[in-house]
This record gives structure tokens, C-alpha cells and sequence, in this order.
């Protein structure tokens, strides 16, 4: 199967190990991975700001960047929801609209990709520490996501997963709203931390890089001592302890 990676802004430029074990996850579900060099911006920060044209433009670049290919994945439901977008953004233009849909059509989000495309569940990962699992609000309301991490962290040998209060609440990031409205964005993140601080977990999971660097922010800030990994992360760890894990300095880790 072959399957390319939409990378995101985010991780090519400040989580590239993310990218790193996703490849290896797919790879060892025996996909046959590339990485389109066109790709740029999905245009989501013009889109949600109103810049309908400049969004188009990337949007353009995008669809011409994946033409051919036969799934699309990303460590991203925000992202993967952008794409879903691109048909209604190209409605008045019949060859844009039928091309943005069928990129739309291929789309997924790393966890929707492996357990409803490949029917994987296990990946044979081990990660024995507490943790708690932070939802993305593009993922569950705009992807309709709400199985497939619990699935595959079910499945992570010595993983405590445990429940995050009012886990459906955003992190307060949202893009351009945590530029614009500041003070909002800090109370809605601070929400968020205390919630997961009730948890006594000793790792955060999400699945969208926009959201944990966020709330991984906000946490330096502070100077608590939680670890932010992408489910990706946990997904390709199968040798190390978790505690160890959570701690090694890697190239771009989130320390």
C-alpha cells in the first residue's frame, strides 16, 4: 500500500522525530511510504482568518503536490480536516472541486489510517508509564474522531491511561486564536494543565502538534514537569521504559 505523508508545517519545522515515527510505524505496518517535496502549508491560518484567495493558493499547490497518490496521512487531525475543507472552498469551480475532492476523499489522520484503513489495533508498543489523552477539537467535531487513539493506546503494553476531565474542552490554541485573543486562550490552556495535573499522569498524549505545543508551552511557562508526546511517539516505542523514554534528549524532543 502506498501511502504519502503529509508532513504539516509543525512537524518539518520543529517536530521532525514526530514525522520520524510515524514513517516507522507505517513502515512496519508494510506501507510503502514518500514524502511529496511540493507540499507546503495546508493554508488553514489564511482560511480560518478569512483570506479566502491566499487560502486557495496553497490549497492549489497542495492538491497538485498529492495528485496520485493513493492515501494521504497525517500526525494531524487539524490538518487532515483542512483538506476536508477544500471542496467546499473550490465550489464554484468544477475541475478544482473534483480534484480537492478526491484529495479530500483519501485524506486521513495517522490513528483513523491505521485502525479503519489497515484494521490494526496493536502495534506491539510498550510505554509503562501514567498518562492521560488530551482530544483535539478538529479531530473529534470536524473529523468525527473519537475511537481510534483509545483503540491503539489501549493496546500499549504498561500504558495507565487515565481519564482527562473534561477532555472534550479545547486547549485553548485554535491557530490564530490564541494570537488574537490572549487572555482567553491562557485561562482555556491553564484550564486545561489543572486537569491534567489532577490526573497525577506523568505524560500528556495528543495527537495534533498544534494543540500539544500549546499546552507544552504553557507548562515550561510554569515550570511543571509533565511530558508532551504525540501518540506517534508511543506508538514506535518498543524497548525503552517510558519514564526513560519521556525524558531522552532527542533531536527536537519536547523537553
Amino acid at each position: 500500500m502506498k501511502v504519502s505523508l503529509f508532513v504539516t508545517c509543525l512537524s518539518e519545522m520543529f517536530y521532525p522525530h514526530v514525522a520520524k515515527d510515524m514513517t516507522e510505524v507505517l513502515e512496519r505496518l508494510n506501507c510503502d511510504v514518500e514524502f511529496p517535496k511540493g507540499q507546503i502549508c495546508c493554508g488553514q491560518p489564511a482560511f480560518n482568518s478569512g483570506y479566502l484567495e491566499d487560502a486557495k493558493k496553497a490549497a492549489k499547490q497542495m492538491i497538485t503536490a498529492f495528485d496520485g497518490a493513493e492515501y494521504v496521512v497525517t500526525p494531524s487531525g487539524s490538518c487532515a480536516a483542512m483538506f476536508k475543507e477544500y471542496p467546499s472552498m473550490f465550489a464554484d469551480d468544477a475541475t478544482w472541486k473534483q480534484q480537492a475532492e478526491a484529495l479530500a476523499d483519501k485524506t486521513y489522520e495517522l490513528c483513523q489510517f491505521i485502525v479503519n484503513v489497515l484494521g490494526v489495533e496493536d502495534l506491539g508498543a510498550s510505554f509503562p508509564a501514567k498518562a492521560t489523552y488530551h482530544t483535539s477539537c478538529h479531530m473529534t467535531r470536524l473529523l468525527g474522531e473519537t475511537e481510534a487513539p483509545f483503540k491503539l493506546l489501549s493496546h500499549v503494553k504498561g500504558l495507565e491511561l487515565v481519564p482527562l476531565k473534561n477532555n472534550y474542552d479545547c486547549c485553548g490554541f485554535g491557530g490564530t486564536f490564541s494570537v488574537k485573543m490572549v487572555p482567553i486562550s491562557e485561562q482555556m490552556v491553564d484550564e486545561k494543565i489543572r486537569h491534567v495535573e489532577e490526573t497525577e499522569a506523568e505524560v500528556l498524549i495528543g495527537a495534533d502538534n498544534g494543540c500539544l505545543m500549546n499546552i507544552q508551552g504553557r507548562i515550561n511557562r510554569q515550570g511543571k514537569r509533565i511530558k508532551v508526546l504525540h501518540i506517534a511517539e508511543i506508538l514506535n516505542h518498543q524497548q525503552k521504559g517510558g519514564a526513560e523514554y519521556a525524558n531522552e534528549n532527542r533531536d527536537g524532543a519536547l523537553l
